[in-house]
């Protein structure tokens, strides 16, 4: 544990050092759970952003894009069930006085049974080699059968506990699995209480007639409330998705590890509309299908895994989490969740406004069923930061830093460096730049040894430097180095811009 703690640590930090994210307000001492995006965070984040719109919404014919406002009518909330409903389970330690999400608590305890059984596994694979069958030792080993089982019935009663919002159970629980608060290791907890997570504000120039609005805690409302808008200019057929991203709002009981839990963050959403009674084709659809976009980045396929809910919440039919293998554990990165007609109906309901869709092959109406996919843009962030983020040994015994970004995603693509800051190799250089600057984000350095260039541009995740030396004066080449391998091949700088454009273009990812 104490290893990912400090693997967490140096994430953070590098994030800092190199332009990527800081502490909001930090010269006000900061303020908590809340981050800024520095020069290269903006650019990361841009390119996820980018990189998840192209792949949603430009490569499918039926998804068409959204931007609904941050405030919505009040009474939105109370239809979609926010205002009553959206609510965490939250337990205090009376000795450290601080404050926990009592099913992250559980969920944690539970993690650490799996990672028991894990630890098993592993072993018993070393002790036997070719002939290991892990599925046979998962199902037959009693010990592993006993964390495995121990771990479901955990989730299990935890699930019915918190759906029947009996909290006196939740609590026994915690107390029977001797919970301990993580930081101080006291047991003497108060008793579960629930915690609504909307921010509220007020719209209006005087005190007496302003209205209470909340700010969204999600951007999916905006897509439900504007359903009927988009299908009919749109001239959408069934089955259709809208996508939309932008900044949600929640006040967390437990905001902390850095930019995973924020109380401002954005979301990348869409929405699917299918007819009644297709939903859970579409719902294992969508799990493979955004599966698939995770895996293109080639973040390890074995940093991810499904997690389908013990919980449903009321509104869905089946829900399952993509996890993804973050420093400190798998945690969700993305939902995708069968919604079945809870947010049409209930709009319907209490706007007194028809949302039904004319479905001219069925010659009837129907109000449809809704697919939903949702991933946070932050999270998604600290997946594709701390998954690149490397310490290698080299040859010579030296060690390097280096961001592994996909290079699609990389906020800086290609760094050019003269040789030395005379004989016109600055010029070249910046003609170089002008050049590619039209497609690619390009960075001129000049300062240092070419070496440590290298290696600075290599902590801050560009992909690829390009050197222009005297050789370059004679034949027009320049040396083109990569990131990962480290490789330097000479290349003649007509044909850079093919060359890059190949490499990062989004189609070689995305394809």
């Amino acid at each position: 544990m104490a290893n990912q703690d400090d693997k967490f640590k140096k994430v953070i930090a590098h994030a800092k050092e190199y332009g990527y994210i800081f502490q909001s307000s930090e010269i006000y001492d900061g303020l908590s759970a809340v981050y800024d995006y520095g020069q290269n965070g903006v650019e990361l984040k841009n390119n996820i952003r980018d990189y998840w719109w192209k792949s949603m919404v430009q490569m499918h014919q039926n998804i068409v894009g959204l931007d609904s406002a941050i405030f919505m009518h009040p009474t939105t909330w109370k239809a979609s069930g926010h205002v009553d409903a959206f609510n965490d389970p939250l337990i205090d330690n009376k000795d450290s006085k601080k404050r926990y999400r009592a099913d992250v608590l559980i969920e944690d305890h539970a993690e650490k049974l799996l990672i028991k059984a894990k630890k098993e596994i592993n072993k018993a694979a070393k002790r036997f080699g070719d002939a290991f069958d892990e599925e046979q030792y998962r199902t037959t080993n009693p010990r592993v059968v006993g964390y495995l089982q121990k771990r479901d019935e955990i989730l299990a009663r935890m699930g019915k506990s918190l759906e029947n919002e009996d909290l006196e159970d939740v609590k026994a629980l915690i107390e029977e699995l001797e919970i301990a608060d993580p930081e101080t290791g006291s047991r003497n907890w108060t008793e579960v209480r629930q915690f609504n997570l909307m921010f509220g504000t007020k719209l209006g120039a005087s005190a007496d007639s302003a209205m209470d609005l909340y700010l969204r805690p999600e951007t999916a409302q905006g897509i439900f409330v504007n359903f009927l808008n988009v299908q009919k200019t749109g001239r959408m057929k069934i089955p259709f998705g809208i996508a939309q991203t932008g900044k949600a709002f929640r006040n967390e009981i437990v905001a902390r590890q850095f930019i995973f839990r924020m109380r401002e963050f954005e979301q990348m959403e869409m929405q699917f509309f299918v007819q009644p009674g297709e939903e859970l084709k579409w719902y294992e659809y969508w799990k493979d299908t955004r599966l698939k976009w995770h895996l293109s980045l080639g973040m390890g396929e074995e940093n991810y895994r499904f997690h389908d809910h013990d919980k449903l919440a009321h509104y869905a039919n089946a829900a399952a989490d993509i996890e993804f293998n973050f420093p400190f554990g798998f945690k969700e990165l993305e939902g995708i969740h069968s919604r079945t007609d809870f947010d049409l109906k209930a709009h319907e309901e209490y706007s007194g406004k028809k949302l039904k869709f004319f479905d001219p092959q069925r010659n009837e109406s129907y109000v449809p069923y809704v697919v939903e996919t949702s991933i946070g843009l932050d999270r998604m962030f600290l997946a594709v930061f701390s998954n690149s983020l490397k310490e290698e040994v080299l040859d010579d015994g030296s060690t390097r830093t280096v961001l592994k970004l996909p290079s699609i995603l990389a906020p800086t693509k290609v760094a050019v460096f003269p040789l030395v800051k005379k004989d016109g190799l600055p010029e070249i250089a910046q003609e170089i730049i002008d050049n590619l600057k039209w497609d690619l984000t390009v960075l001129y350095d000049e300062k240092d040894a070419v070496g440590k260039r290298y290696r600075r541009q290599d902590a801050a995740g560009t992909p690829y430097c390009i050197t222009v030396d005297h050789q370059t004066l004679e034949d027009q080449t320049v040396t083109l180095r990569e990131r990962d391998s480290m490789a330097q091949r000479r290349i003649k700088i007509d044909d850079l811009e093919d060359i890059l454009r190949a490499e990062l273009s989004m189609k070689r990812w995305l394809d």
